[in-house]
């Protein structure tokens, strides 16, 4: 499978994947989150898992199950640690506490190395076993509620090592901290090169109008991504600029806010004919492909954002990317090269007219963006990366680290 990725990632990589491999080959791999479907992180361990496979490494894929009173808290977790105030009590710590022992009862946790992703599963550390045990944490951490990041800290510290997506996100808890960046896959088919008649027809299925330019903005329905304040930016571009604004996204099953906040964006986009809201089903990878092909300009208008792996697909795409100047976003778009970073609503409808009104400019932009992608966040060097932390950890006596 891994040779399939040949003359698209970097010869680099590869080459580094295979040598990590021969010395891992045969270990086992344990990977646990909260959901199988909807996100980044679900979305990344569905293309990640068959790579590692593929490489001679046992992996596995656990999901933790919880009560709607478990996912509400955990929300409340994930928007304390981007920085909103959240009250959470002990009782909600403790139903936290056991609910992740339940699962520990009936998950099998022995593995060579075990990687947990975000705070929903972060207790299954305390029932940990033999082997590598690493957090990785998806969520902008930069400027987080400091009581609630405490409580987490306390678990974390039990890790081996942490993974954060940006420099930034970091903090001093005690253990091995490493940056590790998402990655999308090229071959998947959310980023695989559509035909003309497969981007027809989503299109035509979707109700999306191609004689105009598409403004469009793929995310999960939450706040943080500020899908109001793209309407906003997209009624003054429209001032000026006869277009469409799609906003797609996908529901997830461990975000209880989801459904409350498309409520509101339908009720804000007041029954504009030219906004298109679509909640796509989970794994409509080939539609998400063919509105960000389709689309004249691609937003990430995130106000808080872990990494925002739309930006990767948008750029792979050969797309100018608008994204908010927040969490990883700064660290796909190099602003006025791949794309351009905003700090406000004005400042996106400026970006999105001046894209809009420069075609020649567009283009070049995004055939930058492709390149950078191709270089920086493909999912082989994410993999070859998740595999040298292992044997770093592995060969932690020695001051230097051989292939």
């Amino acid at each position: 499978m891994i040779g399939s990725y040949g003359g698209i990632s970097p010869r680099g990589d590869l080459l580094l994947l295979r040598k990590l491999a021969d010395h891992l080959a045969g270990k086992t791999f344990l990977h646990v989150n909260s959901t199988r479907e909807g996100g980044g992180v679900a979305e990344i361990l569905q293309r990640m898992i068959p790579i590692m496979s593929s490489l001679g490494i046992n992996t596995r894929w656990d999901v933790i199950t919880g009560d709607q009173r478990f996912f509400d808290m955990t929300k409340k977790v994930h928007n304390a640690l981007q920085g909103y105030t959240e009250s959470i009590d002990d009782r909600m710590w403790e139903h936290h506490l056991e609910i992740n022992e339940k699962n520990a009862a009936l998950l099998d946790l022995d593995a060579d190395a075990v990687l947990i992703h975000d705070p929903q599963p972060v207790p299954l550390v305390t029932f940990r076993k033999e082997g590598v045990w690493i957090w990785r944490c998806h969520i902008d951490v930069s400027n987080p509620q400091r009581d609630v990041f405490s409580r987490i800290g306390n678990y974390a510290t039990k890790f081996d090592a942490a993974i954060y997506s940006v420099a930034r996100f970091a903090g001093a808890m005690g253990i091995n901290e490493f940056i590790i960046p998402p990655s999308i896959d090229p071959l998947s088919e959310k980023n695989r090169q559509l035909s003309d008649e497969e981007i027809n027809d989503t299109a035509l299925k979707l109700g999306i109008p191609q004689d105009r330019p598409v403004i469009l903005q793929v995310s999960r329905f939450d706040r943080f991504k500020d899908p109001t304040g793209v309407i906003m930016a997209y009624r003054m571009v429209k001032k000026y600029n006869d277009c469409v604004l799609v906003l797609a996204g996908s529901p997830a099953t461990d975000d209880p806010e989801g459904a409350g906040v498309l409520e509101e964006v339908r009720q804000f986009a007041s029954d504009d004919p030219d906004i298109h809201i679509l909640l796509l089903p989970p794994f409509s990878d080939k539609d998400i492909n063919a509105l960000q092909t389709m689309a004249s300009v691609i937003l990430q208008k995130s106000l808080k954002e872990g990494f925002g792996l739309t930006v990767a697909e948008g750029m792979w795409k050969a797309k100018p990317v608008i994204g908010g100047a927040a969490g990883g976003i700064p660290l796909q778009i190099v602003h006025g090269v791949t794309g351009f970073l905003v700090h406000s609503i004005e400042g996106c409808a400026f970006r999105i007219r001046q894209l809009l009104n420069n075609t020649e400019m567009a283009v070049h932009m995004g055939e930058q963006a492709r390149e950078f992608v191709r270089q920086n966040f493909l999912i082989t060097r994410q993999v070859r990366d998740y595999l040298a932390v292992w044997y770093t950890l592995l060969e932690k006596k020695k001051s230097l680290v051989e292939l």
